[in-house]
């Protein structure tokens, strides 16, 4: 693996203070900036960190997907795998990694060209897959999500070593007020915010369930949201969420009885490819950082 300077430091014996982006957010410029989204809203995910779209699915495309996400739900063999997040002290699913290797049908929904082309004209050129999954938050049952930046875990865990990379999210089931949606923190992706605490080995076998290291401290949280607020982007099946590396995001427990799954398409840069996991370990299975493919998708046809 390539060796770079750290320019990025977290997961530290002391606390540092949060410091100013470094990096663009948006990375076309030029001709290569014009595509699906306007220059209203390239400036908004600039300056949030985000964009949502309702309904950006049919429900009934989504209606195939939904399907296979039931039968996921009863595959008891699925749950043996690796790539499959148990809630703590349960069996009711909490994560699948590695969807679109597990399904051809969500592997072309990676290369649908309106998502490619949006990806795309953020990042300023061609993109490979990180990074697949579904969340579950069963009714009653779904635990919650810590505060945090997926860039700095992605980072230290994995070597990703600059931000530039964006998370789609696409909502499976309605997400509304009670059932635990996804929550972000406008303009929170122009701050690095450095976390304490060496990794441990083999982390991710225990936060993917609770998260202990790489949670932002109170005060730069709170520093973030009197600055910036919380929103929560809601709404029915195929709605979508794009939100960049670094914006800090996080979700409550699911208090109602519906439950709520969402699916996460994590598209990052050829040019942004993995080095050595920053924090000094091993590198954390394929099923969370892809280094094997790092060829530029294509649309599907």
């Amino acid at each position: 693996m390539k060796e770079t300077q750290d320019l990025f430091p977290t997961r530290l014996e002391r606390k540092l203070g949060m410091f100013e982006r470094i990096d663009p957010v948006v990375h076309s410029e030029g001709e290569q900036r014009k595509g699906p989204l306007s220059e209203a809203e390239l400036d908004e995910f600039d300056r949030k960190g985000f964009l949502s779209f309702e309904g950006f699915f049919d429900e009934d495309e989504m209606a195939s997907f939904l399907e296979e996400l039931r039968d996921y739900e009863k595959d008891d063999d699925l749950k043996l795998s690796e790539g499959t997040i148990l809630e703590p002290g349960k069996q009711e699913i909490r994560s699948i990694f590695g969807i679109h290797e597990v399904s051809e049908r969500f592997s072309r929904l990676t290369r649908d060209p309106r998502l490619l082309a949006m990806v795309q004209q953020i990042l300023g050129g061609d993109v490979y897959i990180h990074q697949s999954r579904i969340n579950y938050k069963p009714g009653f049952k779904g635990k919650g999500f810590d505060w945090h930046s997926d860039f700095e875990t992605w980072h230290s865990e994995d070597g990703m070593p600059r931000m530039r990379s964006v998370s789609c999210s696409i909502i499976l089931t309605e997400n509304g007020e009670f059932n635990g949606p996804l929550m972000l923190v406008p303009g929170s992706h122009h701050y690095f915010v450095p976390c304490v605490g060496r990794t441990p080995e083999d982390n991710y076998k225990e936060s993917l369930k609770s998260q202990d290291i790489g949670v932002p401290d109170d005060a730069s949280l709170r520093d973030l949201m009197i600055k910036g607020d919380i929103e929560a982007p809601k709404g029915p099946v195929g709605s979508l969420v794009m939100f960049e590396c670094n914006t800090l995001h996080g979700s409550n427990i699911n208090m109602s009885c519906w439950p709520r799954s969402n699916l996460f398409f994590v598209y990052n840069s050829v040019e942004n490819t993995l080095h050595n996991p920053y924090c000094g370990n091993r590198p954390r299975p394929e099923f969370l950082a892809n280094r094997k493919d790092w060829r530029p998708l294509k649309p599907v046809e």
